[in-house]
């Protein structure tokens, strides 16, 4: 089976699962949350309506067409009365494009280590994860990755 019709097949699955109330257990990938969750870490995530509505801080995880991405809420705004939620990943230099309710899949409630990456992830609420200084630490990481790999 090809990366993409299995990449879709787990998209779909994981919707499917949160849809239904259940609660489900992820590997991240990327460094969009870094150093709060490292690529490998498995996080766990509940659906929504478990709790409500996401409040500013919490790891939310929003419906993409590509799958699921998993950021942090920084604001709610209203457009016409209509609740519009914001989120970002903590080294990404700008906000995500605004999105309803009923996009958000669920939140991010724990993270496990593995084999790939020991280090538990941080996924207390926060509401100034310290953006800059965040980014600038990927991008070091990001330097030295290459630098090594010559």
């Amino acid at each position: 089976m090809n990366s993409g019709k299995h990449r879709n097949i787990m998209k779909d699955l994981s919707l499917t699962l949160l849809a239904e109330g259940k609660t489900i257990r992820i590997k991240a990938h990327g460094y969009s949350m870094y150093p709060c969750i490292r690529p490998g870490s498995l996080i766990i995530i509940e659906p929504v309506k478990i709790k409500g509505p996401p409040v500013p801080g919490e790891i939310i995880a929003i419906q993409r067409e590509t799958g699921l991405i998993v950021h942090r809420l920084v604001r709610i705004n209203k457009k016409e009365g209509i609740p519009l939620y914001i989120a970002r990943g903590d080294s990404n230099a700008y906000p995500d494009a605004p999105v309803k309710l009923s996009m958000i899949a669920g939140r991010v409630t724990g993270a496990e280590t593995s084999g790939e990456n020991p280090v538990k992830a941080d996924i207390s609420i926060n509401t100034n994860p310290g953006y800059f200084f965040k980014r600038l630490r990927v991008i070091a990481l990001m330097i030295k990755k290459k630098l090594t790999a010559k």
